[in-house]
């Protein structure tokens, strides 16, 4: 593919940081463009809508365009890509938990087009949630075309989702704190700077070429702030914390609700059922506001009622919930945004009714609804998404107003404070959970394997060769070695590799004795350096087909990994023979015991735990307990995860009862005396040590 031969040229000819940024910049490049793209779309589909509304009786039009772009919708994502179903969000948060989520061009693809349709039909959802994965579909395929390794393509993932949320809302800042704060937790340097251009470039292509801006002209409207204001911002703050917590509360039952309602049903019946529902309440809306910007611009600049903001909240409340609930394609953060600023004029216009009336201190002065609107909106964002940085940071971006920056705080902190009380964790974490994908409890052994470098791995003392010695010295040197292949070392520097499959191409032996090792070694050697992630190591020895790697600080070799090395590493991990956490392990728990006659002069320790081998081993070690007159103590653990107690975690005996009653019997036929025992432990060779001192094993069979 050309594509493929392209990067692989520009990975030769560019140095490491050098081809991140041109990755970076490519990744931002092409998620503004499609983002903008999105929006003219959904746009036109929108304003085609509107001028059916205009010409046909709106209580047919809207139901019916809501159904059949519903169902298409639907279809498109079942048919082609299931996983472009949803927000895109939890994909890829999953993903960049090395979670196998796929990704790639076609998700894309089937991504946008789909989320074209089902919000330009009317579905009240959002386009972020889309142009984030979106954006990390396409560094995903970039990253399979430069055969990357899992750590640098979960970098390239996390900066194509920065790029596709800033072009969504013209938010370079919005989008590298969302990536960093809520999808990957991670501060790295080189995951930030990554996000940092990727999500520039794409905030910059955005407005460029016509992303426009999110919110209405603000310059009329003045931005006043009164301190005395502090406890109605405060209030404002608690109401979109609860509303919050009801929205998120409200999302997941819908989502249960659709999936036992319509259970076996396909997904496009599903998505057209919530297109045909959303179309007939957005009949209770006033005329022209069938779009989320017509409905947001409204809420910001209009001069409404609290009667009708408060319409205007319910409606969206109900609409996002039906759409969210059917999978539909589309994001949380503009409902979030239309339902906060809902509430924010509501709590202004109900504030200066009151004051109107008296029942408030006559010196307080109110602020324009417009700086209520927007507290809200960032306060419900907040308090859905649990991420009051992004929320702040997305309204002063929306609006470049700085002068917002205490209300804003004021009510995102409040939000936070009630949603993360009431509904702890984002509403991203709870669907992850409910596709049974938990990041947070992931398995402490796992996080360690996974945070293991090579210098965690690499042995420290390495032989090695000179350039200088020749062939036959070389032929020695393997004849008296167990490795496989030799750095060779000049002056403490690294000039080559030299493998015995590089001296399997000699033919002539008389001409081996005086040529040098530097004419027949590999110049150019694949290294790493002793920082880097152990899936870096793996990607290399599996990308490259070669089995060992050196270890280097510059040029100088400080040792070496060989594919030994990393099966020694994972026997201890999944043995627990090295507890990297230092967590002391508990004795075993005893469950299932039999005794025979004490007949024979010693006892044989025959751990069984395979049904496979396990007929092999018994007969091996009836043989030997034959021979010596033993008796056999057949021992079958079950292991657990280091943070379950042995005493109190239920496990099935059913294999290791089957072994047990098996080995008893053949006993009998070879007239040997066998005991038996079921453990529960975190180790099985600390059991083994238990079992040999607790019964007094003359000679343990391994």
């Amino acid at each position: 593919m050309r594509i493929f031969w392209l990067t692989r040229r520009l990975q030769q000819l560019l140095q490491p940081k050098s081809m991140a940024i041109v990755e970076a910049c490519a990744i931002g490049i092409i998620s503004a463009l499609t983002a903008v793209a999105l929006k003219h779309s959904i746009g036109w589909l929108t304003g085609l809508r509107l001028e059916m509304v205009e010409t046909f009786p709106a209580w047919i039009v809207l139901p019916l365009v809501g159904i059949i772009g519903g169902a298409v919708s639907g279809l498109l994502v079942e048919r082609l890509a299931p996983e472009a179903a949803g927000s895109g969000v939890p994909q890829v948060m999953a993903a960049l938990g090395y979670v196998p989520i796929p990704l790639d061009l076609r998700v894309a693809a089937v991504k946008w087009l789909s989320t074209c349709i089902s919000l330009g039909s009317g579905i009240a959802l959002g386009r972020e949630g889309p142009t984030t994965q979106i954006g990390a579909a396409v560094a995903a395929q970039l990253s399979h075309w430069t055969n990357t390794s899992p750590t640098y393509q979960r970098q390239l993932i996390a900066a194509g989702a920065a790029a596709g949320l800033a072009a969504s809302f013209n938010a370079p800042i919005v989008g590298v704190l969302f990536v960093v704060q809520e999808l990957l937790q991670d501060g790295a340097e080189i995951t930030m700077g990554t996000a940092i251009i990727a999500a520039v470039v794409g905030g910059v292509i955005s407005r460029s070429v016509g992303g426009g801006d999110m919110t209405p002209e603000l310059s009329n409207i003045p931005i006043d702030f009164s301190m005395r204001e502090i406890p109605l911002l405060i209030l404002l703050g608690v109401l979109a914390g609860l509303l919050g917590v009801c929205c998120n509360r409200s999302l997941l039952a819908s989502l249960k609700f659709y999936r036992r309602r319509f259970d076996g049903r396909s997904l496009w019946f599903k998505v057209a059922v919530a297109g045909g529902v959303t179309g007939a309440i957005a009949l209770l809306l006033p005329h022209g506001l069938i779009d989320s910007k017509s409905i947001e611009d409204f809420l910001i600049v209009g001069d409404i009622t609290w009667q009708i903001s408060v319409g205007i909240l319910l409606a969206q409340f109900l609409m996002c919930v039906v759409g969210f609930g059917s999978t539909a394609p589309g994001g949380l953060f503009v409902p979030s945004l239309i339902l906060g600023a809902a509430l924010g004029d509501s709590v202004a216009t109900i504030a200066q009714s009151l004051h109107s009336s008296g029942f408030l201190p006559v010196n307080l002065v109110l602020s324009s609804p417009t700086v209520y609107a927007l507290a809200g909106m960032s306060a419900m964002l907040s308090a859905v998404t649990h991420s009051p940085i992004v929320g702040i940071a997305i309204v002063l971006e929306m609006s470049t107003k700085f002068e917002l920056v205490l209300p804003l705080m004021i009510g995102s902190i409040s939000a936070y404070l009630v949603a993360d009380k009431l509904f702890p964790g984002s509403i991203y974490h709870h669907l992850l959970i409910g596709r049974g994908i938990d990041l947070d409890r992931a398995d402490l052994a796992d996080q360690r394997w996974a945070s293991l470098t090579a210098a965690d791995i690499m042995q420290r003392r390495v032989e090695t060769l000179s350039s200088q010695m020749t062939i036959e010295e070389a032929i020695q040197a393997f004849a008296y070695s167990p490795h496989r292949g030799f750095p060779i070392v000049d002056g403490g520097r690294l000039v080559g590799i030299l493998t015995q499959s590089d001296l399997a191409n000699l033919g002539d032996e008389s001409w081996a004795n005086h040529t040098q090792i530097a004419q027949l070694m590999t110049r150019r050697v694949i290294t790493v350096s002793p920082q880097d992630p152990l899936t870096s190591v793996l990607h290399l020895l599996d990308r490259d087909r070669i089995g060992r790697l050196p270890v280097v600080e510059g040029q100088k070799l400080v040792g070496i990994i060989t594919r030994a090395d990393i099966i020694r590493v994972e026997a201890e991990r999944v043995s627990s023979t090295v507890s990297p956490l230092k967590i002391k392990a508990q004795p075993s728990y005893l469950i299932y015991q039999t005794r025979s006659p004490a007949t024979g002069r010693g006892r044989l320790l025959v751990p069984l735990s395979n049904p496979q081998t396990a007929d092999i081993i018994l007969r091996f070690a009836a043989e030997i307990a034959l021979k010596y007159h033993y008796e056999l103590e057949c021992l079958h653990v079950i292991p657990i995860p280091p943070s379950s107690s042995p005493s109190e975690t239920p496990v099935d005996t059913t294999t290791g009862l089957k072994l047990l009653e098996w080995a008893t019997a053949q006993g009998k036929i070879w007239g040997l005396s066998v005991h038996t025992q079921i453990r529960v432990a975190h180790n099985t060779a600390t059991t083994i040590l238990e079992v040999i001192s607790d019964r007094h094993i003359n000679r343990p069979l391994a």
